[in-house]
């Protein structure tokens, strides 16, 4: 009897250990386990400040990259306007010679016109003359290539921004205010008048 008696108290000791053992482990596991479930919950945290981190860093970037892109943009539009302004500067200052070249020119083409002019009826043929008639034509197509062109006016409107009236003259043949005959050949270079047509227009 007090064999089975001991026994009896040694299974309950050992089923005591045994289950001290299993809350104890069951604790530690629960311990992990909130550990863990801490750990989880504290993740998320720190991804969110490095992500935030990273994101600022990169608007920061992008805003640089944005500023320097508009910046360079203005620059390059800065010297496009500078180039044109320079290239139209350039083409005002040549128009401003060659028109002061053309200026000079033309008293040598009137005297040309004029000498011809004057030539004897029959001598038309004369190597002088065929001679002076040549260079004419040549300094005139020259002048012509340049840009250079004869303003019309004889029989044309009168227009005071390529005629300047020097004479009027009452032609019922005529319209009114039409240029009846010009005493000076007017030219113009590209768009721009060079020299107005001396003329006389009937009222």
């Amino acid at each position: 009897m007090a064999k089975t008696e001991i026994d009896s108290k040694a299974a309950e000791a050992a089923n005591e250990e045994q289950v001290k053992e299993t809350e104890t482990q069951a604790g530690a596991e629960a311990v992990k386990e909130k550990e863990a479930s801490s750990e989880d919950a504290q993740a998320p945290e720190g991804e969110k400040e490095k992500k935030g981190f990273f994101s600022k860093k990169k608007d920061k970037k992008d805003e640089q990259i944005e500023e320097l892109t508009d910046r360079l943009k203005r620059t390059m539009a800065e010297f496009d306007n500078f180039r044109k302004r320079t290239e139209k500067e350039k083409s005002a200052m040549y128009e401003i010679g060659a028109k002061d070249i053309i200026e000079k020119i033309l008293p040598v083409v009137d005297n040309f016109e004029r000498g011809l002019a004057t030539i004897p009826e029959g001598e038309e043929k004369s190597a002088f003359a065929e001679g002076m008639d040549k260079v004419y034509k040549q300094l005139v197509k020259t002048l012509g290539d340049a840009g250079v062109k004869p303003i019309e006016a004889v029989g044309q409107p009168f227009d005071p921004n390529f005629h300047n009236a020097v004479m009027h003259i009452e032609d019922e043949n005529l319209g009114e205010n039409v240029v009846a005959e010009e005493f000076q050949k007017g030219y113009v270079y590209r768009d721009s008048v060079v020299r107005h047509s001396m003329v006389k227009v009937a009222n």
